[in-house]
């Protein structure tokens, strides 16, 4: 048995690590998600300022939009030229998607300065990358209905998960401590 934790330190440091991690993260987000109350930016400040700019990024672009907070639920509505096209949910803000960039970058961390710089630049193009991915979705939305199911259940998970994957990708390849190990 011991043998097998010897062989298999590698494997088992980054499962040990990546749950760790993620665990305490979800949990903190969890209480974020608790504590807020919805008063100033509701939902709550993430889904909120998400909201914000998709609206603000649909207007740039031509489309007449406003977000306003969701009567029945809470969730922001997008409503392009006077029809409502999406919600904005709290699991749209990409900060779920995030803690498992996190998760995994620590799980195979590099130097400190670059695992804090990658950490930092990654999150911030998931998010940007998010806002990009509600903005076309909903421009899909309002010129394509009928694609509904498709667009928000296949490409745009794809979209947003492919651009995580390529993230960890490009991470392990060139700045993780295995590949130094490997190299």
């Amino acid at each position: 048995m011991k043998e097998l934790f010897i062989k298999y330190k590698s494997v088992i440091k980054f499962i040990l690590t990546f749950l760790l991690v993620y665990i305490i993260l979800s949990i903190l987000y969890k209480l974020y998600l608790q504590y807020s109350n919805g008063v100033k930016f509701y939902p709550d400040y993430v889904t909120h300022m998400v909201s914000k700019q998709v609206e603000a990024l649909l207007n740039i672009i031509g489309y007449r939009a406003e977000v306003l907070p969701h009567p029945d639920e809470p969730s922001i509505k997008v409503i392009v030229n006077n029809r409502y096209l999406v919600r904005v949910i709290e699991g749209c803000n990409a900060f779920s998607v995030i803690i498992l960039f996190i998760s995994f970058i620590l799980a195979f961390s590099g130097k400190a300065r670059a695992t804090l710089i990658y950490l930092i630049l990654g999150s911030i193009l998931i998010y940007i990358g998010n806002v990009l991915r509600i903005v076309v979705l909903t421009m899909g939305m309002y010129h394509y209905p009928k694609y509904e199911s498709i667009l928000h259940n296949v490409v745009f998970p794809i979209v947003i998960y492919g651009m995580v994957f390529f993230l960890w990708f490009f991470w392990v390849n060139r700045f993780s401590k295995l590949n130094k190990k490997n190299a």
